[in-house]
């Protein structure tokens, strides 16, 4: 939440940043959280302003009672800065907050003279304990390296004259109400100095708007709010009313810049207990005066009285209510909270619209929406169900001709019977579907569609009965899904999945299990666990981390990963992240080529380009046949054939050299990590069901696609050599136009080297160097085939001399070419 910056009138702020060092010297964490005698690893988390760029962290400490650290941490900050320090607790796979304080810099310098100084501080940690806040330990720090001139800084004659304004208006009211309770008005002449609590950022002179019948509204403008008749959405467990007599007669009317307080009402009725829905008040302030923060973010707040004299709270916003006294920071945190939730539902609404085929719904079924939920109504079956149908993994094809039937062999290959003349046949009698001997579709625009349809035919005819419950929170996914899935028998995990979400009502019909696997694949490949890695600075796929042998439970993780990628497979669903293609070539037992090594390492691909291009012996350079490798700070030495550390490479064996070097790049540091996920991908599904798919089509498989924006396409394509009117870019995007959504992500894939889009659609494509729009060069005859270019998002298209010409040459290269430097 942003907060607004207001300027007192007659102060100048100083908004110039200086380095400040924040020492963290020690901390003595005293949670209630913790167990007695434990062992902490804890880290001090330090923000200036709020700002995730000014965010630092300390190294990791562990100890008992107390913890050192003596590390200097710097930040830019003003004189107005507020420095936000957390004590962090790691656990393996979380963290826990353990204490949190805050500093103030302006009240800090005015306290020693604008000076800071190797100036000391021992802060009092505040943690939650059972809804309430509670003292969570003590850390100490040392600020140093800011000295202001305090003629420059808002000095406190304003803020005092806006309390002493501010008192004014309260007590001359007090006094116009209580005048015959003279002890009350000496208690609020008192108290109003001292209680009073006011936000920076906010006039300080904004008046208090105070109804003693039990209900308080912060207003900014001094006028009284209006919606006191309004009642909540959400009405507490005893149902609330509103106490609003008549105002007195006798009162004088208030000016323009006074405040409207009604005279007391009758008091609650006996034998209740308001104090038990809220916190204590001051015992100095008479019923119904509430010393609660003038901030913009509580203005819509308004405190009531129910009927059994307890108070609750209203927030006219959302039309809410609650026990809880609302605070600035609880405010915050909930804004926060409901700006996530709104990110992630609409990354939620994005990953629901990835389909393997994208059209339109076949005509028999319809989509309706009763009672504010889709369903599918299927009208030859006369059924219906809650999922779309193309996200099941059915194949929309035309329907047989009449008297015609689909059925399958013993070994799964699928065959046609005309029961018109009693005969069978493996050719698809349907029109443009004629497939060769063996019914092995013949080109490639049926291959996916058959191998796909081969795959759910064996998940099919190998699923059990029954229902397997997966029980997890939200809050601990990973550890809950990983309990959960390790302890079951891994052909359990091919029944139909049920996934509750512990807290949450609702039934899985594979929903909430589309969900479970969107929110945990993105848990379990995320980098900052180090099980996984990004190839390459702009390669944001994944690949196994070698350091994540630093985890002792490493190998047992990846066995988990590796079962929950079988089971997104073997059900139908997709997974948030997808992974390099070399690794998709390994789970299909498929040897990388040293082509491939340029996506995810081209400074080791260029090393291994210069070897093989250049003679070693003309050059000088002494090469062996072992390498070395650094993980974690240790230097080992990987020998590339027996005795290689003593065999010079030589022109001669060089090609012997590069072949070894290039597979042991692939496998440097993950032979085990590699090993551990095929066997746990191994025990829900054979990898031998995989045999049919290419690389590129099990990412597809796995991770889905996205509906391609043509006009988004074209607007943010360039052109090399070509201009926006050549002729063979008119038909080169009436060929993409007239390609169904597949032959597109597979176009998409060709130039780019992967079927998926960053969020932002083409305007966001990443290339070697960053932001690299898509590009369409002139380059070669009209006798060359189109040629693409990954690392750059580039198509080199020949000037081809007709639109028939354009479309078969494309067509052949992304549907029959693979690799790279064919012509």
């Amino acid at each position: 939440m942003a907060a607004a910056s207001v300027t007192r009138p007659g102060n100048v702020q100083t908004t110039e940043k200086s380095q400040l060092t924040l020492k963290v010297v020690s901390a003595k964490p005293q949670s209630p959280k913790l167990p007695t005698r434990s062992r902490l690893s804890s880290f001090v988390e330090v923000t200036a302003d709020g700002l995730t760029s000014e965010t630092k962290k300390t190294g990791k400490r562990t100890g008992h009672l107390e913890l050192q650290w003596n590390e200097d941490l710097t930040l830019n900050v003003t004189p107005q800065s507020h420095l936000d320090l957390k004590l962090w607790s790691c656990h393996t796979l979380r963290k826990e907050l353990l204490g949190s304080a805050t500093i103030d810099l302006l009240d800090t310098l005015r306290t020693h003279d604008g000076k800071m100084e190797n100036l000391q501080l021992s802060l009092v940690l505040q943690t939650e304990n059972k809804g309430s806040v509670v003292a969570g330990g003590e850390l100490n720090v040392c600020l140093d390296g800011l000295v202001v001139d305090l003629g420059s800084l808002p000095n406190g004659s304003t803020a005092t004259d806006s309390k002493s304004r501010l008192t004014t208006h309260i007590l001359t009211h007090t006094h116009t109400h209580t005048h015959t309770h003279t002890h009350t008005h000496t208690h609020t002449h008192t108290h109003t100095h001292t209680h009073t609590p006011f936000c920076s950022g906010v006039d300080q002179s904004t008046p208090l708007t105070t109804h003693l019948t039990g209900k308080v509204e912060l207003t900014a403008n001094g006028l009284e709010n209006g919606r006191s008749g309004l009642a909540p959405h959400t009405p507490p467990p005893s149902s609330p009313s509103v106490l609003s007599p008549a105002p007195s007669s006798s009162s004088p009317s208030p000016g323009p810049d006074s405040t409207v307080l009604p005279p007391p009402t009758e008091a609650p009725p006996a034998g209740s207990n308001p104090s038990t829905a809220t916190e204590p008040l001051p015992e100095s302030l008479p019923n119904g005066l509430t010393p609660l923060s003038l901030c913009l973010s509580l203005s819509s707040w308004e405190k009531r009285v129910d009927q059994r004299g307890r108070f609750y709270y209203v927030d006219h916003n959302t039309r809410t209510t609650t026990w809880q006294r609302p605070t600035e920071e609880s405010v915050r945190n909930y804004e926060q909270w409901q700006s996530q939730r709104s990110q992630l539902q609409g990354a939620m609404h994005q990953f629901s619209q990835r389909f393997l085929y994208q059209s339109l719904l076949l005509v028999p079924v319809e989509k309706r929406q009763d009672n504010g939920r889709v369903y599918f109504v299927n009208h030859n079956t006369r059924t219906t169900q809650w999922e779309d149908p193309r996200t099941q993994g059915m194949i929309q094809e035309p329907p047989l001709p009449p008297g015609w039937e689909m059925k399958y062999t013993t070994e799964g290959v699928r065959y046609f019977v005309d029961h018109n003349s009693r005969t069978t046949s493996f050719k698809d009698p349907r029109p443009g579907f004629e497939s060769g001997t063996g019914g092995s579709p013949g080109a490639y625009d049926r291959s996916f569609r058959w191998k796909y349809h081969q795959f759910r035919f064996l998940c099919h005819s190998n699923a059990l009965p029954s229902h397997v419950k997966i029980s997890v929170s939200r809050q601990t996914l990973f550890e809950d899904s990983f309990q959960q899935i390790m302890n079951v028998k891994p052909y359990d995990l091919r029944r139909r999945l049920y996934i509750i979400m512990r807290g949450e009502e609702g039934l899985d019909y594979g929903g909430i299990a589309r969900e479970w696997f969107f929110l945990l694949s993105h848990e379990v490949l995320n980098p900052m666990y180090c099980l996984f890695e990004y190839a390459g600075k702009n390669n944001y796929c994944l690949q196994i981390n070698p350091a994540s042998s630093i985890n002792p439970d490493h190998l047992t993780y990846f066995r988990f990963i590796g079962r929950f990628i079988a089971m997104a497979l073997y059900h139908g669903k997709f997974i948030d992240t997808g992974f390099t293609l070399p690794f998709y070539k390994r789970m299909l037992n498929k040897k990388p080529t040293l082509k491939d090594l340029e996506s995810i390492d081209p400074e080791f691909y260029n090393s291994i380009m210069w070897v093989k291009d250049n003679c070693l012996e003309e050059c000088g350079v002494e090469l062996y046949f072992a390498q070395d490798m650094e993980i974690l700070g240790k230097v080992s030495t990987h020998q590339l054939k027996d005795d290689g550390e003593n065999e010079l490479v030589t022109s001669e064996n060089k090609e012997e050299y590069i072949s070894l070097l290039t597979d042991w790049r692939f496998m440097r540091g993950v032979e085990e990590q590699t090993k551990a996920f095929l066997d746990g991908f191994n025990e829900v599904v054979p990898l031998e069901w995989l045999r049919y798919f290419d690389e590129k089509e099990l990412e597809l498989m796995l991770c889905g696609m996205q509906e391609i924006d043509l006009s988004d396409w074209q607007k943010n394509t360039i052109y090399r050599h070509y201009t926006k009117n050549s002729k063979q870019i008119h038909w080169f995007w009436q060929v993409v136009k007239d390609m169904d959504n597949e032959k597109r992500i597979r176009l998409l894939q060709f130039v780019t080297g992967t079927c998926r889009l960053p969020v932002g659609g083409f305007a966001e494509l990443i290339g070697s160097n960053g932001p690299q729009k898509f590009c369409i060069d002139k380059v070669g005859k009209e006798t060359w085939l189109p040629r693409s270019h990954t690392c750059f998002n580039r198509l080199d298209l020949p000037p081809y001399r007709s639109l028939e010409q354009l479309k078969e040459k494309l067509m052949f290269a992304i549907e029959e070419t693979e690799g790279f430097g064919q012509e």
